[in-house]
């Protein structure tokens, strides 16, 4: 869903998310996400800039995910 959501964004945006900036905006608006397998720690090291939210969270509810 990840790739999806990247192209969504690069299409309606002109720009492409980070994952690590999808899965804390997942985070924020309270969606399940996965460990990821290189995550060290229990805290985020790259959060998403708060300019860029909103085109994540348009792609969230374009997806039906919220």
């Amino acid at each position: 869903m990840y790739k999806k959501i990247q192209q969504w964004i690069r299409l309606n945006y002109g720009w492409v998310p980070k994952p690590c900036w999808i899965a804390h905006c997942k985070e924020l608006a309270g969606i399940q996400v996965g460990r990821a397998w290189n995550r060290q720690g229990d805290e985020r090291k790259h959060l998403c800039p708060p300019d860029k939210r909103e085109s994540i969270f348009a792609a969230f509810k374009h997806f039906g995910m919220t």
